[in-house]
């Protein structure tokens, strides 16, 4: 391995050599632009589970037995860091959205869904491993924006399934003016951080199971002429998790500059303010237009030499602000654009590994590349339609994309083989 820049060294020595009388803290914290966990770097592979409170319930959905071994296998492979969502939000029985939902109106909450997320923390918190929980999400699939200004008096949203993503888009792009809106989610997020785990007897706030609060998958402004509106709400946002909860690291769940229309400048802005603990980015070969359905993994150079430049530019930024980057969500589809499970996964090995080199290059450095969370988990999921339905295993694709499009299954031996490798050029980091 090639030596550690000054920069990590100096970082790291300033962890593991603190005054003896300082506490380490039980949270993952931000020293000097790098994340510290148990008072030593972190640098970490992770992946999306955005299924997890689901999955951990006891109601609709629900499955302990298959967490524990879904848990059991990530903490076995060196994946400690997972994405998940707290909850969807609306009515049930939606084509293309994930279900049961946690939020069926405001101030209405599913109970088996909260302690479904209790009993995930509890689990994720007996492994060490660590939460990104995000409160939000400006796509269909788990409610959102569109369930929150419905709310909020804007009419019936329209769904991408129905009407197209452009006029989908179009009209999301009223969440970022919409105060009703906001006041909504505000409310929510109120909510679930005044928690207090059932099972553990922990509030949310004091539980180390949690690295951070995300404030949404993906949020955008969804139009140039939103942007200002847009940050304005993000500083909000950032604010008020803050003010609620002083000890976990806050982020913002953005794709980058593809999702502030891209602006470089609006992602430097919105990462830059002063709640904001840690940059994130997406890279999404196959829907950005890098790499087409029939030609994968004939498509593979540009994809990798577009996600290289992607990467670099908002690296430029994080060296600038002084602040960690994470790559939470990267995806590529099976062979062929074919979704079952035997089909090959050599496009996607392919670029994960190409993506692992990039952040662990940069990690070994001393750079600000310090994780990644791949999409997404499959595991032990046995998919039944290529259109999830009700009562259908969770696998990593959400309810409006085809089962098997991004997820890595247990038996994807190949993908697994390359998720390993990079675990141990990471774990080297933290040694």
């Amino acid at each position: 391995m090639r030596y550690l820049s000054i920069l990590f060294v100096a970082v790291f020595f300033a962890a593991c050599n603190r005054n003896v009388s300082e506490p380490v803290s039980e949270f993952v914290t931000v020293e000097d632009g790098h994340f510290v966990k148990n008072g030593k770097p972190y640098y970490y592979v992770g992946t999306n589970f955005w299924y997890g409170a689901i999955l951990a319930s006891e109601g609709q959905g629900g499955d302990r037995e298959r967490l524990a071994k879904e848990l059991d296998l990530m903490k076995e492979m060196g994946i400690d860091n997972l994405r998940i969502l707290v909850g969807s939000d609306g009515e049930r029985g939606v084509k293309t959205k994930v279900e049961p939902t946690l939020q069926e109106a405001p101030g209405v909450y599913n109970d088996t869904i909260l302690a479904g997320l209790d009993y995930l923390l509890q689990e994720m918190g007996k492994r060490d491993m660590v939460a990104v929980l995000y409160l939000n999400n400006s796509w269909e699939w788990s409610g959102g924006y569109g369930f929150y200004l419905e709310q909020a008096g804007a009419g019936k949203q329209p769904r991408p399934d129905d009407a197209g993503y452009p006029a989908f888009m179009n009209a999301m792009a009223q969440y970022a003016t919409n105060g009703k809106a906001h006041e909504l989610f505000y409310d929510y997020v109120r909510f679930i951080l005044s928690r207090t785990n059932r099972y553990t007897g922990k509030a949310y706030k004091d539980d180390p199971a949690i690295m951070s609060w995300q404030i949404g998958n993906e949020p955008r402004a969804f139009s140039k002429e939103a942007i200002p509106a847009f940050e304005k709400w993000l500083a909000e946002a950032s604010a008020l998790i803050r003010s609620l909860d002083p000890n976990h690291l806050i982020s913002i769940g953005s794709e980058g500059a593809w999702g502030c229309e891209n602006d470089f400048d609006c992602w430097e802005r919105i990462t830059s303010d002063k709640n904001i603990d840690y940059a994130n980015i997406h890279l999404w070969p196959y829907n950005w237009g890098w790499a087409k359905a029939d030609s994968l993994i004939e498509n593979l150079p540009r994809a990798k030499a577009n996600t290289k430049d992607y990467i670099d530019r908002h690296l430029a930024i994080c060296d600038r602000i002084g602040k960690p980057l994470v790559m939470e969500e990267f995806g590529y589809p099976r062979d062929g654009f074919k979704f079952t499970k035997d089909v090959s996964t050599k496009g996607r090995d392919g670029f994960y590994e190409y993506v692992f080199s990039l952040v662990a290059d940069n990690a070994e450095q001393g750079g600000r590349f310090a994780g990644c969370n791949f999409w997404g988990w499959g595991g032990l999921a046995e998919p039944k339609h290529e259109q999830w339905q009700v009562g259908d295993d969770y696998t990593g694709d959400p309810a409006q994309e085809a089962q098997g499009l991004n997820s890595v299954f247990a038996t994807d031996s190949t993908t697994l083989a390359v998720v390993r490798s990079q675990v141990d050029r990471m774990s080297k980091l933290t040694e």
